[in-house]
């Protein structure tokens, strides 16, 4: 099994984390790897739910015709009433 050294914690999340396993009766190795699983799935399924939302805009997405009126026009006509 690979070995996964972390240097630099800051001491109030190692405190944190080591408060976190002896609540749940792990070591912080143990507790460590379920947090690192849980983390990563959570960012699996942000993007699987970003890629079905830019599926459903492009499915639904309006076809652009070139009968649009020149904004540049639309504001001096504004500007003049």
């Amino acid at each position: 099994m690979p070995l996964l050294q972390v240097r630099d914690i800051p001491e109030d999340l190692y405190r944190e984390l080591a408060r976190v396993a002896e609540q749940d009766h792990r070591s912080i190795a143990q507790e460590t790897v379920i947090l690192l699983k849980k983390a990563l799935q959570y960012s699996e399924t942000r993007v699987c739910r970003r890629k079905r939302v830019i599926d459903e805009i492009k499915k639904n997405s309006l076809e652009i015709s070139g009968d649009f009126p020149d904004p540049a026009e639309l504001v001096r006509e504004d500007r003049q009433r």
